[in-house]
Protein backbone atom coordinates (compact mmCIF):
# COMPACT_ATOMS: atom_id res chain seq x y z
CA UNK A 1 0.00 0.00 0.00
CA UNK A 2 1.59 3.39 -1.18
CA UNK A 3 2.09 6.25 1.50
CA UNK A 4 0.41 9.23 1.84
CA UNK A 5 2.24 12.53 1.29
CA UNK A 6 3.27 13.86 5.20
CA UNK A 7 1.21 16.65 4.14
CA UNK A 8 -2.03 14.92 3.60
CA UNK A 9 -1.69 12.69 6.97
CA UNK A 10 -4.94 13.91 9.35
CA UNK A 11 -3.52 14.19 12.72
CA UNK A 12 -7.01 14.08 14.86
CA UNK A 13 -7.36 17.03 17.33
CA UNK A 14 -6.64 15.69 20.95
CA UNK A 15 -7.82 19.59 22.41
CA UNK A 16 -4.37 19.43 23.93
CA UNK A 17 -3.01 23.12 24.64
CA UNK A 18 1.12 23.53 25.81
CA UNK A 19 0.29 24.40 29.36
CA UNK A 20 -1.63 20.82 29.52
CA UNK A 21 1.32 18.88 27.71
CA UNK A 22 3.96 20.55 29.52
CA UNK A 23 3.31 21.67 32.73
CA UNK A 24 1.83 17.89 33.85
CA UNK A 25 5.51 17.18 36.04
CA UNK A 26 5.53 21.16 37.98
CA UNK A 27 1.62 20.30 38.40
CA UNK A 28 2.99 17.16 40.23
CA UNK A 29 5.48 18.69 42.67
CA UNK A 30 2.82 21.69 42.84
CA UNK A 31 0.62 19.52 44.46
CA UNK A 32 3.31 17.67 46.53
CA UNK A 33 4.08 20.89 47.86
CA UNK A 34 3.70 21.71 51.49
CA UNK A 35 1.11 24.87 51.96
CA UNK A 36 -0.30 26.62 54.56
CA UNK A 37 -4.17 26.73 54.95
CA UNK A 38 -5.88 28.60 57.61
CA UNK A 39 -8.03 25.54 59.54
CA UNK A 40 -10.72 25.51 61.64
CA UNK A 41 -9.60 24.56 64.92
CA UNK A 42 -12.75 22.15 65.75
CA UNK A 43 -11.13 20.30 62.70
CA UNK A 44 -8.23 19.24 64.24
CA UNK A 45 -7.42 16.86 66.55
CA UNK A 46 -5.08 16.04 69.05
CA UNK A 47 -2.09 13.43 68.78
CA UNK A 48 -3.06 10.35 70.28
CA UNK A 49 -1.18 9.76 74.03
CA UNK A 50 0.56 12.96 73.56
CA UNK A 51 2.88 13.17 76.48
CA UNK A 52 3.21 16.70 77.15
CA UNK A 53 0.91 18.83 79.53
CA UNK A 54 -0.87 21.90 78.20
CA UNK A 55 -0.41 24.24 81.45
CA UNK A 56 -2.91 27.03 81.87
CA UNK A 57 -0.22 29.30 83.17
CA UNK A 58 1.44 32.98 83.13
CA UNK A 59 2.98 32.00 79.46
CA UNK A 60 -0.07 30.86 78.07
CA UNK A 61 -1.66 33.80 79.01
CA UNK A 62 0.66 35.45 77.12
CA UNK A 63 1.15 33.33 74.45
CA UNK A 64 -3.25 33.67 73.96
CA UNK A 65 -2.56 37.56 74.64
CA UNK A 66 -0.13 38.14 71.49
CA UNK A 67 -1.99 35.84 68.99
CA UNK A 68 -5.18 37.80 69.77
CA UNK A 69 -3.25 40.75 68.88
CA UNK A 70 -1.34 39.61 66.35
CA UNK A 71 -2.62 36.01 65.30
CA UNK A 72 -0.48 32.77 65.13
CA UNK A 73 2.99 33.83 63.88
CA UNK A 74 4.19 30.24 63.36
CA UNK A 75 2.34 27.80 61.68
CA UNK A 76 1.29 24.66 63.50
CA UNK A 77 1.89 21.25 61.89
CA UNK A 78 -0.61 18.88 61.09
CA UNK A 79 -1.28 15.77 59.25
CA UNK A 80 -4.98 14.74 57.08
CA UNK A 81 -6.56 11.89 58.67
CA UNK A 82 -8.29 8.76 56.76
CA UNK A 83 -11.51 9.58 57.80
CA UNK A 84 -11.54 13.50 57.28
CA UNK A 85 -9.97 16.22 59.40
CA UNK A 86 -6.60 16.78 60.56
CA UNK A 87 -4.33 16.12 63.44
CA UNK A 88 -1.57 17.96 65.46
CA UNK A 89 1.98 17.14 65.21
CA UNK A 90 3.52 20.58 66.38
CA UNK A 91 1.47 23.26 67.97
CA UNK A 92 -0.90 22.06 70.48
CA UNK A 93 -0.02 25.41 73.20
CA UNK A 94 -0.98 27.65 70.03
CA UNK A 95 -4.36 25.65 69.38
CA UNK A 96 -5.23 25.95 73.18
CA UNK A 97 -3.94 29.33 73.27
CA UNK A 98 -6.12 30.66 69.83
CA UNK A 99 -9.11 28.54 71.30
CA UNK A 100 -8.51 30.63 74.83
CA UNK A 101 -8.18 34.00 72.62
CA UNK A 102 -11.61 32.54 70.88
CA UNK A 103 -9.87 32.40 67.42
CA UNK A 104 -11.27 30.14 65.75
CA UNK A 105 -8.65 29.35 62.87
CA UNK A 106 -4.78 28.84 62.72
CA UNK A 107 -2.24 28.53 60.08
CA UNK A 108 -1.63 24.90 59.64
CA UNK A 109 1.36 22.97 57.45
CA UNK A 110 -0.77 20.44 56.31
CA UNK A 111 1.93 17.45 55.48
CA UNK A 112 1.44 13.94 54.77
CA UNK A 113 3.34 11.55 57.52
CA UNK A 114 3.23 8.14 58.45
CA UNK A 115 2.45 7.17 62.21
CA UNK A 116 6.47 7.22 63.17
CA UNK A 117 7.72 9.80 61.05
CA UNK A 118 4.59 11.50 62.93
CA UNK A 119 5.71 10.58 66.35
CA UNK A 120 9.25 11.58 66.08
CA UNK A 121 8.64 15.30 65.00
CA UNK A 122 5.69 15.82 67.42
CA UNK A 123 8.69 14.62 70.37
CA UNK A 124 11.33 16.46 68.82
CA UNK A 125 9.29 19.86 68.43
CA UNK A 126 8.48 19.65 71.86
CA UNK A 127 11.64 18.06 73.56
CA UNK A 128 13.80 21.12 71.64
CA UNK A 129 10.84 23.92 72.65
CA UNK A 130 9.61 23.69 75.60
CA UNK A 131 11.32 24.44 78.88
CA UNK A 132 10.76 23.26 82.39
CA UNK A 133 9.49 19.63 81.21
CA UNK A 134 8.25 17.16 83.82
CA UNK A 135 9.68 13.74 84.21
CA UNK A 136 6.92 11.98 83.25
CA UNK A 137 7.01 14.28 79.65
CA UNK A 138 10.16 13.23 79.55
CA UNK A 139 9.38 9.43 80.10
CA UNK A 140 6.67 8.69 78.07
CA UNK A 141 8.34 11.30 74.97
CA UNK A 142 11.66 9.33 74.81
CA UNK A 143 10.01 5.96 74.82
CA UNK A 144 7.58 6.60 72.21
CA UNK A 145 10.30 7.94 69.84
CA UNK A 146 12.39 5.27 71.03
CA UNK A 147 9.51 2.64 69.89
CA UNK A 148 8.99 4.40 66.62
CA UNK A 149 12.46 4.34 65.83
CA UNK A 150 13.42 0.92 66.48
CA UNK A 151 10.46 0.22 64.23
CA UNK A 152 12.11 2.17 61.59
CA UNK A 153 14.90 -0.20 62.15
CA UNK A 154 17.64 2.78 61.15
CA UNK A 155 17.39 6.11 62.40
CA UNK A 156 16.33 8.56 59.51
CA UNK A 157 16.48 12.42 60.17
CA UNK A 158 13.08 14.28 58.32
CA UNK A 159 15.64 15.76 56.34
CA UNK A 160 16.30 12.51 54.74
CA UNK A 161 19.84 12.12 55.62
CA UNK A 162 20.32 8.50 56.09
CA UNK A 163 22.14 7.70 59.31
CA UNK A 164 23.92 4.00 59.35
CA UNK A 165 23.85 4.02 63.21
CA UNK A 166 21.65 1.70 64.74
CA UNK A 167 19.34 2.83 67.27
CA UNK A 168 20.00 2.83 70.99
CA UNK A 169 19.37 4.23 73.93
CA UNK A 170 22.90 5.79 74.13
CA UNK A 171 22.23 7.33 70.47
CA UNK A 172 18.71 9.12 71.50
CA UNK A 173 20.19 10.52 74.56
CA UNK A 174 22.71 12.15 72.29
CA UNK A 175 20.28 13.85 70.36
CA UNK A 176 19.13 15.51 74.03
CA UNK A 177 22.19 15.67 76.02
CA UNK A 178 21.53 13.17 78.26
CA UNK A 179 23.28 10.32 79.22
CA UNK A 180 22.52 6.57 78.26
CA UNK A 181 21.44 5.95 81.65
CA UNK A 182 19.82 8.99 82.57
CA UNK A 183 17.54 7.95 79.53
CA UNK A 184 16.81 4.79 80.49
CA UNK A 185 16.05 5.71 83.67
CA UNK A 186 13.34 8.00 82.12
CA UNK A 187 11.41 5.21 80.24
CA UNK A 188 11.49 3.40 83.15
CA UNK A 189 9.16 5.69 84.80
CA UNK A 190 6.83 5.05 82.48
CA UNK A 191 6.16 1.64 84.32
CA UNK A 192 5.09 3.90 87.87
CA UNK A 193 1.23 4.00 88.59
CA UNK A 194 0.06 7.16 88.25
CA UNK A 195 -0.17 8.46 91.63
CA UNK A 196 3.80 7.22 92.09
CA UNK A 197 4.25 9.48 88.75
CA UNK A 198 2.65 12.55 89.89
CA UNK A 199 4.66 12.33 92.89
CA UNK A 200 7.93 12.66 91.02
CA UNK A 201 6.65 15.23 89.32
CA UNK A 202 6.29 17.14 91.92
CA UNK A 203 9.54 16.70 93.42
CA UNK A 204 8.12 14.22 96.36
CA UNK A 205 9.71 11.35 94.83
CA UNK A 206 13.90 11.85 93.71
CA UNK A 207 14.75 9.89 89.89
CA UNK A 208 16.68 7.58 91.46
CA UNK A 209 13.93 5.54 93.73
CA UNK A 210 11.78 6.06 91.53
CA UNK A 211 13.17 3.97 89.25
CA UNK A 212 13.84 0.86 91.91
CA UNK A 213 9.86 1.47 92.20
CA UNK A 214 9.24 0.97 88.73
CA UNK A 215 10.11 -2.53 89.12
CA UNK A 216 7.57 -3.77 91.79
CA UNK A 217 4.29 -4.88 90.13
CA UNK A 218 1.42 -2.88 90.36
CA UNK A 219 -0.23 -4.27 93.55
CA UNK A 220 2.84 -3.62 95.36
CA UNK A 221 3.26 -0.27 93.90
CA UNK A 222 -0.43 0.50 95.43
CA UNK A 223 0.15 -0.77 98.65
CA UNK A 224 3.48 1.37 99.05
CA UNK A 225 1.47 4.57 97.97
CA UNK A 226 -1.05 3.67 101.02
CA UNK A 227 1.55 3.60 103.23
CA UNK A 228 3.37 6.79 101.92
CA UNK A 229 0.48 8.83 102.04
CA UNK A 230 -0.89 7.01 105.66
CA UNK A 231 2.75 7.83 107.18
CA UNK A 232 3.55 11.52 105.20
CA UNK A 233 6.48 9.88 104.36
CA UNK A 234 8.53 8.70 100.98
CA UNK A 235 11.11 5.60 100.64
CA UNK A 236 14.95 6.49 100.55
CA UNK A 237 16.84 5.16 97.70
CA UNK A 238 18.39 2.38 99.93
CA UNK A 239 14.97 1.12 100.48
CA UNK A 240 13.84 1.03 97.18
CA UNK A 241 17.10 -0.52 96.37
CA UNK A 242 16.26 -3.30 99.21
CA UNK A 243 12.70 -3.49 97.97
CA UNK A 244 13.48 -4.32 94.36
CA UNK A 245 15.84 -7.03 95.45
CA UNK A 246 13.61 -8.89 97.30
CA UNK A 247 11.06 -8.48 94.95
CA UNK A 248 13.27 -9.78 92.30
CA UNK A 249 13.48 -12.69 94.57
CA UNK A 250 10.37 -13.08 95.01
CA UNK A 251 10.20 -12.43 98.75
CA UNK A 252 8.64 -8.63 99.19
CA UNK A 253 5.12 -8.94 100.60
CA UNK A 254 3.22 -6.40 102.15
CA UNK A 255 4.84 -7.16 105.78
CA UNK A 256 7.54 -6.32 104.37
CA UNK A 257 6.84 -3.10 102.95
CA UNK A 258 5.45 -1.91 105.90
CA UNK A 259 9.04 -3.40 107.95
CA UNK A 260 11.35 -1.44 105.33
CA UNK A 261 9.40 1.64 105.46
CA UNK A 262 9.72 1.81 109.39
CA UNK A 263 13.08 1.88 109.57
CA UNK A 264 14.91 4.95 110.43
CA UNK A 265 16.93 6.77 107.49
CA UNK A 266 20.35 7.85 107.99
CA UNK A 267 19.52 11.79 107.09
CA UNK A 268 15.51 11.36 109.05
CA UNK A 269 14.83 14.50 110.36
CA UNK A 270 12.14 14.55 112.69
CA UNK A 271 9.76 17.07 111.56
CA UNK A 272 6.60 19.01 112.97
CA UNK A 273 3.44 19.07 111.21
CA UNK A 274 1.29 21.97 110.35
CA UNK A 275 -2.12 21.79 108.80
CA UNK A 276 -1.71 24.74 105.91
CA UNK A 277 -5.47 25.77 106.88
CA UNK A 278 -4.22 26.96 109.95
CA UNK A 279 -1.15 29.48 108.74
CA UNK A 280 -2.58 30.23 105.38
CA UNK A 281 -3.89 33.65 106.54
CA UNK A 282 -0.26 34.76 107.81
CA UNK A 283 1.42 34.00 104.19
CA UNK A 284 1.30 35.23 100.50
CA UNK A 285 0.57 32.45 97.87
CA UNK A 286 3.74 33.60 96.01
CA UNK A 287 6.11 32.67 99.27
CA UNK A 288 8.02 29.48 99.08
CA UNK A 289 8.10 26.87 101.90
CA UNK A 290 11.74 27.94 103.11
CA UNK A 291 10.30 31.63 103.64
CA UNK A 292 7.30 30.28 105.24
CA UNK A 293 9.33 28.23 107.73
CA UNK A 294 12.16 30.99 107.98
CA UNK A 295 9.34 33.21 109.35
CA UNK A 296 7.60 31.10 111.54
CA UNK A 297 10.85 30.77 113.11
CA UNK A 298 11.46 34.39 113.70
CA UNK A 299 7.95 34.85 114.67
CA UNK A 300 9.32 31.72 117.48
CA UNK A 301 12.35 33.31 118.57
CA UNK A 302 10.27 37.19 119.13
CA UNK A 303 7.50 35.24 121.01
CA UNK A 304 10.27 33.68 123.52
CA UNK A 305 11.98 36.91 123.56
CA UNK A 306 9.01 38.43 124.95
CA UNK A 307 8.25 35.32 127.24
CA UNK A 308 11.67 35.97 128.86
CA UNK A 309 11.11 39.41 129.10
CA UNK A 310 7.66 38.62 130.75
CA UNK A 311 9.33 36.71 133.13
CA UNK A 312 12.18 38.64 134.15
CA UNK A 313 9.75 41.59 134.85
CA UNK A 314 8.02 39.48 137.55
CA UNK A 315 11.43 38.05 139.08
CA UNK A 316 12.03 41.67 139.37
CA UNK A 317 9.27 42.95 141.63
Amino acid sequence: MPRKPLSEVQIPDLNLDEDILFKSEKTKQEDNAEKIINIPLDEITDFPNHPFKIREDKAMVELSESIAKVGVLMPALVRPKEDGGYEMIAGHRRKFASQYANIETMPCIVRNLSDDEATIIMVDTNLRQRENLLPSEKAFAYKMKLDAMKRQGLRTDLTSTPLVEKLSVAELGKEYNESRETVRRYIRLTELIPQILDMVDNDLIALRPAVEISFLDESHQEYLLDVMQQNDCTPSHAQTLKMHKLDKEGALTTDVIDNIMAEEKPNQVEKIKIPKNRIKNFFNNKTSEKENEDTIIKALELYQRIQQKKRSNRESR
